[in-house]
């Protein structure tokens, strides 16, 4: 009797433990059902999920799509090719007879803790007070909130906008850079045929400072002004050059000053939207109503909800005075979308407000969590995410910029550093070729110096000294034949230096 008792218990044991293992080993069953998934119907951003309805408004399986969408499929590929498990699932729309959204995303969540839906699939946010009823996967797709608003386009422009295109240290050196080249070129033509020239050449005139400014800048207006000599001529074409560059990079700076619009933003922080008792506008069915009322602390009165891009840009550009709204406030990702379609008009400004983005929805203590969760890990790790994303939202979706710069940057005299090195050195190269004295001279005076010991050094070693001592007025070291001949006078030796 005792053994029966026995051989029940362990077959009622052996039999609980398979179960735990099909369960755990067929966690997608959740007890031997298929998944039923809810997905959100949206009236517009469609490329996050665009459903189809048939008459009884019921999701068109095989017309499910969207870049949330995909990334789900990624993962169901990943536990079916990796971890050999057979996903079952079905996908329903949060719809009312009328075939729009049932309600909020709140109330779509809702439906997994009431046993509607097995998981919600969509671009669901993780938000903290929403994880008290329902787990979520790690976030495939990053997000915030941020602000949007419309731009004014207006010219700052007044009297001193000339000046812009260079900066002070640009200015300073041009200038003295003329300076320098007009006096080398009076330098150099200062005695240039003087018969041929006329009586009102410059280089005829005595060298004042209106004269040094004078000249580079007529050569440079004037190019047919003539010069006589060629190393001139080389330094007026060496001047030509730098002066045609410098009023280019001028022309084009001046240009992009005088037409480029500056964008400034109508509202640059949140505080002076709260301060001027300003609307404000957030995206039908999402969290950021409430965010925007609990955690930036706006009047309830003052928030508006749209559902369309169209909704977005009529109310931006009505402003509050004619009931519209001054910002719209809503995820980084769907304005990026936003962006795509209507950026000229709009910009994102002010700070991001940082959540985890968005995921999958499961019920509370689901091991769907855990695998679902290891699958979009191994999308994120190789190129499959990336693939879906350029496929919805291009290349350059993550590359918008969130501010634009109304300034724009003078050149400075970094900018044309190499070409002034270059300028003066040919110049300097020209200079000394041209006027010979200025190397002549110091030449002159280290050969001088340079023979006068050399020649006084290699005398002494050939040239005993000369005795003053002899009587007869005739060298110590004469030989016999000259004191023989007195009329042989001795050689006069002197050094010529």
């Amino acid at each position: 009797m005792a053994e029966s008792y026995y051989s029940v218990y362990l077959f009622f044991s052996l039999a609980f433990l398979g179960a735990q293992f099909l369960v755990r080993a067929n966690p997608q069953l959740l007890g031997g059902k298929m998944l039923k998934i809810g997905i959100p119907i949206k009236t517009d951003f469609n490329e996050f999920v665009d459903v189809k309805l048939d008459r009884t408004n019921q999701a068109i399986q095989n017309h499910v799509s969207g870049y949330s969408i995909e990334v789900f499929f990624a993962a169901v590929s990943y536990l079916e090719g990796h971890l050999g498990l057979n996903v079952s699932y079905e996908f329903e729309a949060f719809v009312n007879k009328e075939g729009k959204i049932a309600g909020t995303y709140e109330d779509l969540l809702h439906q997994i803790p009431e046993k509607k839906y097995d998981a919600v699939v969509g671009d669901v946010t993780i938000v903290a007070n929403r994880t008290t009823y329902v787990d979520f996967t790690m976030p495939y797709a990053e997000s915030g909130v941020k602000m949007l608003i419309q731009v004014r386009h207006s010219h700052h422009l007044d009297m001193w906008n000339f000046l812009q295109p260079f900066s002070w240290d640009l200015w300073l050196s041009t200038i003295i850079f003329c300076v320098f080249i007009g006096f080398v070129l009076l330098v150099m033509e200062r005695n240039a045929n003087k018969e041929a020239r006329m009586e009102d050449s410059p280089s005829q005139k005595q060298p004042t400072v209106l004269s040094i400014l004078w000249l580079p800048v007529a050569h440079a207006v004037f190019p047919e002004t003539s010069v006589a000599k060629k190393c001139s001529r080389f330094v007026l074409l060496v001047w030509l050059g730098l002066a045609c560059l410098l009023t280019q990079s001028y022309t084009a700076n001046l240009s992009s000053i005088l037409t480029l619009d500056q964008l400034q933003p109508s509202y640059p922080t949140i505080q002076s939207l709260i301060r001027d008792q300003e609307n404000v506008g957030y995206r039908h069915g999402s969290f950021i109503g409430d965010f925007l009322r609990d955690c930036l602390h706006f009047d309830e009165s003052r928030l508006r909800n749209y559902s369309k891009m169209e909704d977005y840009c009529n109310a931006l550009s009505k402003g509050t005075q004619k009931g519209g709204i001054a910002a719209m406030f809503d995820e980084l990702p769907y304005f990026k979308v936003f962006l795509k379609r209507h950026g000229s008009k709009y910009m994102m400004a002010g700070p991001t407000y940082r959540n985890d983005g968005f995921g999958f929805a499961f019920p509370l203590g689901s091991n769907l969590t855990r695998y679902f969760s290891r699958a979009i890990l191994n999308a994120l790790q190789d190129p499959t995410i990336d693939i879906i994303e350029e496929k919805y939202f291009g290349i350059n979706r993550d590359d918008l910029q969130d501010q634009i710069s109304s300034e724009t940057p003078s050149l400075t005299t970094r900018s044309f550093a190499g070409l002034f090195i270059i300028t003066g050195s040919l110049t300097l190269l020209a200079l000394l070729v041209s006027e010979s004295f200025i190397w002549r001279r110091p030449v002159m005076v280290v050969k001088t110096i340079s023979k006068k010991y050399l020649v006084s050094s290699s005398s002494k070693k050939v040239n005993p000294s000369i005795d003053g001592s002899n009587t007869n007025g005739r060298y110590a070291g004469s030989t016999n034949e000259e004191n023989n001949h007195p009329e042989r006078l001795p050689r006069s030796r002197s050094f010529h230096l």
